[in-house]
């Protein structure tokens, strides 16, 4: 009787451990800043005060680019980002239904400083937000931002999938990301 107990228990175990491997639950995306992880959702005011979901962007290939008016890294490293926008922006990239675009914290304070570097440095897309914070902005510190500029590259359903991309990185990791590419 002791042996067809344990060979039933033994038995009944084996079954239940098969089924923990083979009925796994479904892969959830984590969100964070890491590469790999889902990106924090921000919603940021534009410079009309209109506020911009970084979700309302999924679809595209997504630099969240961190800056300010008054850092001059942040103004020395304007022309590669423009370059790589009137590159990118219209291409075709894997898995996403859109082309290249991207999303513009300023860690300004001066709305008017922030505004006309926008113009003075040609930042021609849409997407320019800042909360006026500063260094105290809310998108800052979802994303752990202790210096700019950095950024944050997403594939076209918001996970990261590069970070802190300057000068040709950048347009080195997009290329990464093209349609007819490997």
């Amino acid at each position: 009787m002791k042996k067809a107990t344990f060979i039933i228990i033994t038995f009944s175990l084996c079954i239940m451990l098969l089924g923990f491997v083979l009925v796994r639950p479904e892969k959830t995306e984590q969100e964070g800043t890491g590469i790999g992880n889902k990106a924090p959702e921000l919603n940021v005011p534009n410079p009309d005060g209109k506020n911009i979901a970084l979700s309302s962007l999924k679809g595209n290939i997504v630099l969240v680019d961190f800056w300010a008016s008054w850092c001059y890294p942040c103004r020395m490293e304007n022309p590669n980002v423009v370059r790589a926008y009137q590159k990118y922006r219209n291409l075709k990239f894997r898995n996403a239904k859109k082309g290249f675009t991207i999303y513009s914290v300023s860690l300004d304070t001066d709305k008017n400083a922030w505004i006309k570097a926008i113009a003075k440095d040609k930042l021609e897309w849409e997407n320019h937000v800042s909360d006026m914070g500063g260094w105290r902005s809310e998108a800052a510190r979802k994303y752990g931002v202790n210096s700019i500029p950095t950024n944050f590259l997403l594939d076209a359903k918001g996970v990261i999938v590069a970070k802190a991309l300057r000068g040709e990185y950048l347009e080195m990791e997009l290329e990464k990301l093209l349609a007819d590419k490997k």
